[in-house]
C-alpha cells in the first residue's frame, strides 16, 4: 500500500502557512501541471500530480478538514470523511467550487483556468466552443523626434487572421457543414476517471469545439481564417516618447465573440543635434571668443527650425541658456518643455600679426605678460571657462 505524501510537502508550504499563502502555493502548481499545459507524453504524469496537488489544497484550504489533518494526519480525514465520500467520484469543479472564487459561485479553478481556453467541469467556461475574444496584436513603429513633438499620422501594414470568406469561418468547404465529433460526441471534452478524481480533457479529436470537418475549405485548409495585411492609419499624437504604446480599439485579430486590439510601441529615433530629458530638449551651440566678451546674437537649432538667441557681455564658456516652451509638449497636458541651450567658446589657434598685437596689448592691459610660459590661449580658456 502507497503512503499518501504530507499535504504541505506536496504543495511547498510550511504547517503555520496562511490561507493566501496555500491558496498562491496551489494557483502557482496548479497551472504548472494542469494535463492541458503539457506535452502529450507527460500527460499521464501530470494527471497524477495534479490530482495530488488539488487534493491537498481541498484539505488545507478547509479550516476544519485542516485541524483534523494537522492532528492525526491522513487517517484523521480518511475516518471522519470516508462515508461522506467527497473525493470518491466527484469532479473538479464540484470540489474546488467557492474556494476563492466570488459570490457567483465561480470556483478556483475557473478563476486560474477559465480565460487560458483549458476545460473546467461543471463551468461557465467548459463548453468547447465558447465565444473567445481575438487575439491582441502589437506592432513597433519608429519616428523621429521631430514627429514625437508634433505629432504624425502613419500607415502602418498588420499583419493579422481574418475569418475566411469562402467558408464564413466555419472551416468546411463551401456546400457541406462541420459534423459532430464521434469520438466527444459534440461535448468538446473527454472525462478521464482514476481513483478519486474525474479529469476532464479537451478532445483530443475535434479539439474542444465538439464538431469535425470532413471536407475542409481549400481556401483556408479547414482553419476557418486566412492571414491578411491591412493597412491601418494611425495618429501618433504630439508628446510621446521611447516605448510609449497606443492602443488601437478592435483592429487586432477576430474572435469569435469580438476582435482584439493592437497595440503601436512607439520607437522614438536618437538625434543628431538634440538629447531628450524627459520633455526637454539638450544641445550646444560654438560662438566666438569676441560674442562671449561682448555679447550679441546667435542662431540655434530649434525643432521647428532654427531661432535667434541673445548671448549677454561676459558669457563663460559651458554657460547653459533655457529657452522657455521650445521643447517637446507633454503627451497628456501638451504644456511644452524647454530647450537647453549649452554654449561652448572658440578659442582662435591662428592669429595674424595685427590679431596677435591687439591680442598682447589687452595680456598688457590686464596685468598678463604675453612672454610668460602659459599661453594666451590658455589664458582665454582659464578665463572663460
Amino acid at each position: 500500500m502507497s503512503v499518501k505524501a504530507d499535504y504541505y510537502e506536496t504543495l511547498g508550504v510550511s504547517r503555520n502557512a496562511s490561507l493566501d499563502e496555500i491558496k498562491k502555493a496551489y494557483r502557482e502548481m496548479a497551472l504548472k501541471f494542469h494535463p492541458d499545459r503539457v506535452p502529450p507524453e507527460e500527460k499521464k504524469a501530470a494527471e497524477e500530480k495534479f490530482k495530488g496537488i488539488s487534493e491537498a489544497y481541498a484539505v488545507l484550504s478547509d479550516s476544519s478538514k485542516r485541524e483534523l489533518y494537522d492532528q492525526y494526519g491522513h487517517s484523521g480525514i480518511d475516518q471522519k470523511y470516508a462515508q461522506e465520500d467527497i473525493f470518491k467520484g466527484a469532479d473538479f469543479s464540484s470540489i474546488f467550487r467557492g474556494m476563492g472564487g466570488g459570490s457567483g459561485g465561480g470556483s478556483i479553478f475557473e478563476e486560474l483556468f477559465g480565460d487560458l481556453g483549458f476545460d473546467i467541469p461543471g463551468s461557465r467556461h467548459s463548453h468547447g466552443q465558447s465565444r473567445r475574444r481575438g487575439r491582441d496584436l502589437q506592432i513597433s513603429v519608429g519616428i523621429s523626434l521631430e514627429e514625437a513633438a508634433f505629432g504624425v499620422e502613419r500607415i502602418i501594414n498588420v499583419p493579422r487572421y481574418e475569418p475566411c470568406q469562402a467558408c464564413s469561418g466555419s472551416g468546411a468547404r463551401p456546400g457541406t457543414k462541420r459534423t459532430v465529433c464521434p469520438q466527444c460526441r459534440g461535448a468538446g471534452k473527454t472525462v478521464v476517471s482514476n481513483g478519486f478524481f474525474q479529469l476532464a480533457q479537451t478532445c483530443s479529436r475535434c479539439g474542444g469545439e465538439g464538431s469535425i470537418i470532413s471536407s475542409p475549405c481549400p481556401e483556408c485548409r479547414g482553419e476557418g481564417r486566412v492571414k491578411i495585411t491591412k493597412k491601418i492609419k494611425v495618429k501618433i499624437p504630439p508628446g510621446v516618447d521611447n516605448g510609449s504604446q497606443l492602443r488601437v480599439r478592435s483592429e487586432g485579430e477576430a474572435g469569435t465573440s469580438s476582435r482584439g486590439d493592437l497595440y503601436v510601441v512607439i520607437e522614438v529615433h536618437d538625434h543628431g543635434i538634440f538629447r531628450r530629458h524627459h520633455n526637454d530638449i539638450i544641445t550646444a551651440v560654438d560662438i566666438s571668443m569676441v560674442k562671449a566678451v561682448l555679447g550679441g546674437e546667435v542662431e540655434v537649432p530649434a525643432l521647428d527650425g532654427k531661432l535667434t538667441m541673445k548671448i549677454p557681455p561676459g558669457t563663460q564658456c559651458g554657460k547653459t541658456f533655457r529657452l522657455k516652451g521650445k521643447g517637446i509638449p507633454d503627451l497628456h497636458t501638451r504644456e511644452a518643455g524647454d530647450e537647453l541651450v549649452r554654449v561652448n567658446i572658440e578659442i582662435p589657434t591662428r592669429l595674424n600679426a595685427q590679431q596677435k598685437q591687439l591680442i598682447e596689448e589687452f595680456a598688457r592691459l590686464t596685468g598678463e605678460s604675453g612672454n610668460s610660459r602659459e599661453s594666451l590661449a590658455d589664458k582665454f580658456k582659464k578665463t572663460f571657462k
